[in-house]
């Protein structure tokens, strides 16, 4: 580590982008960071990124991760794993990011409400009737 206060923390100007979002951990590896870089997951600045791209203090990232976009303001650099209280404060959250998150879960949870289960195995009738209309979408 080159010169680090605190785990984890550097005193350099920048650091990479795969590192910082594996420091972070947003990400379980730094492959997996890679990955999700090169598959314009992750913007810098409204800009698709690459990996190797310098990260500073205030540098706005926009993430999609599980489908959810996150926006972000970096506020710390790290170039190693730490603890996760220690990867949240590299990072904060714009409002408008959370709450278009929490209504986007909200809409998926109501979608998911009308969904009824079946209360058990279909019988004989209703396994004749699902062979039947499988058959349909064949033709």
């Amino acid at each position: 580590m080159s010169g680090a206060s605190a785990p984890g923390r550097v005193e350099a100007d920048s650091v990479r982008l795969d590192i910082w979002l594996w420091a972070a951990r947003w990400f379980k590896t730094r492959a997996l960071a890679k990955t999700q870089i090169e598959a314009h997951r992750v913007e810098v600045d409204g800009q698709p990124a690459k990996p190797s791209r310098s990260v500073r203090v205030g540098t706005r990232l926009c993430i999609e991760r599980a489908g959810e976009r996150h926006e972000i303001e970096v506020l710390g650099l790290a170039d190693a794993r730490g603890p996760a209280t220690v990867a949240q404060a590299l990072y904060s959250e714009s409002a408008d990011s959370k709450a278009r998150r929490l209504e986007l879960a909200a809409q998926r949870a109501a979608e998911r409400a009308g969904y009824q289960p079946p209360e058990g195995k279909p019988n004989k009738k209703a396994r004749r009737l699902i062979r039947a209309l499988g058959d349909i979408d064949m033709l």
